[in-house]
């Protein structure tokens, strides 16, 4: 059984190919109920379900699944706007804010990327299935071996260091996490059915038997102090609101910069492939050319995943109810590269910047770093963008700051500043980026190269 919601704005062949790939991974896989969407620039483009939740096919739009990790990246955001407030730093650490004995002297931003080396799960029986009773306090959560790895070292997933992030939360705004997390994120993207526990309608979560075709309930407790690290249910629409969010961003949430931080790499890559890695909250794979963004989650009964790929303008959502379906994952990565590769990016029409002033216009054009060639070009904005003309050579774009410098985007220049200098008489005399001095002709003679030129010149 099949409900097809939303399929406007794709051609008809894509909208086959991706419920061919859903099908057969409901199938395959053996979900009693599976629920996926597409999103494509900000808004849901396709949605669809498939199997049974009480006896009918289940809703995107309303059928509420546990989402497992995913409540990790929500719990990011938080965290990230009491940076962005100046009230913590990510430095800083979380023994300042939360009255823990174990990974006291962890970063946040360790703990955000899971390079705190602490323990992967909770102390005591399987945390997932147990009452969150069983461990009252902080020093509940962590058991004989609570840090196995040096902190800042290496990536170790770690499910009670998002218990400390979602108490830093509540220490912080003084009320629980997830009345924050609603009220700052939640209600603001419009996932109002998103929410702390399962209400209707809601899926069941199954185990199912791996020799037969056979269900066995899951239970589905109140984790507790562990919340922040999977408690939260949501419905493939919420979800695809979020997925939106990781494409375009939304400032009443994050602004585009802090967006982009938590995008990046935090962690060092894993896998013989080095096809994953994790930023602040966020995971990042590699596949199929391409670098997706998003999470993945899992708890007793339920799998759920976001890929999402920025350059494309396309992500995905699947959420289905079984214990440890592990097509998942590659199934909402598959379904943004069907969208993206059936139906490529229309590219922005190109308009001109408008008014250039004159200093700007004299600044673009061919660069030189020693024998290097590269071409400054100017957009709207005042924003510059470096590329290299010939073999080697570092491409970096540039914001522009209130003090007349311009400070590097991503690449090997972010963060580091680009200086025009000029000489006496006003006329531009070289670029300077991080110390690196830029000239108009091959190493120019006139003292602007470190080191002099030789005066013989070019022989």
């Amino acid at each position: 059984m099949d409900s097809a919601h939303e399929d406007f704005g794709l051609l008809p062949a894509t909208r086959r190919a991706l419920l061919h790939r859903v099908a057969t991974v409901q199938a395959e896989g053996r979900a009693p109920s599976l629920v996926a969407a597409v999103v494509r620039e900000g808004r849901t483009v396709w949605s669809v379900g498939r199997g049974e939740v009480a006896g009918a096919v289940p809703d995107p739009a309303a059928t509420r699944y546990r989402i497992g990790s995913l409540t990790k990246s929500l719990v990011a955001v938080a965290v990230l706007r009491l940076r962005d407030e100046g009230l913590l730093d990510l430095g800083d650490a979380v023994g300042r804010y939360v009255d823990t004995e174990e990974g006291a002297d962890a970063t946040v931003a360790q703990l955000l990327s899971h390079s705190a080396g602490l323990a992967a799960e909770a102390r005591g029986p399987w945390w997932e299935r147990t009452d969150g009773a069983l461990r009252p306090e902080p020093a509940d959560l962590f058991g004989d071996r609570p840090r196995p790895h040096p902190a800042g070292r290496t990536y170790h997933y770690s499910n009670p260091g998002y218990a400390l992030l979602g108490a830093l939360v509540e220490r912080l705004r003084g009320e629980p996490w997830y009345e924050v997390l609603r009220r700052e994120i939640l209600l603001p993207l419009g996932m109002e059915r998103t929410t702390y526990g399962p209400e209707a309608p809601h899926a069941d979560g199954w185990a199912v038997h791996p020799w037969a075709d056979a269900l066995l309930p899951e239970p589905a407790v109140d984790t507790g102090l562990m919340a922040p690290a999977g408690q939260l249910w949501s419905t493939a629409a919420d979800l695809s609101r979020f997925a939106a969010f990781l494409l375009d961003g939304d400032e009443r949430v994050l602004s585009a910069g802090t967006l982009a931080e938590m995008r990046r790499p935090a962690a060092e890559p894993q896998g013989p492939d080095w096809s994953l890695s994790y930023g602040l909250g966020l995971q990042q794979l590699r596949r199929d050319g391409r670098v997706l963004v998003g999470h993945t989650g899992s708890m007793p009964g339920f799998v759920a995943a976001i890929w999402a790929s920025p350059d494309d303008g396309v992500a995905a959502v699947g959420l289905a109810n079984r214990t440890s379906m592990g097509p998942l994952v590659p199934l909402t990565a598959d379904l943004v590269g069907v969208v993206a590769e059936s139906e490529p990016r229309i590219p922005e029409t190109w308009r001109p910047a408008g008014d250039l002033a004159p200093e700007l216009l004299e600044i673009a054009g061919p660069w030189y770093w020693g024998a290097l060639p590269f071409a400054l070009r100017i957009h709207a904005g005042r924003t510059l963008d470096l590329t290299p003309l010939g073999d080697g050579g570092r491409a970096a774009r540039f914001a522009p700051g209130p003090d007349g410098t311009w400070t590097g985007l991503d690449g090997y220049y972010a963060g580091e500043p680009l200086t025009v200098v000029r000489r006496a008489d006003g006329g531009v005399s070289h670029l300077d980026i991080g110390t690196f001095v830029l000239t108009r002709e091959p190493y120019e003679p006139g003292g602007a190269v470190p080191g002099g030129v030789d005066e013989g010149g070019w022989r």
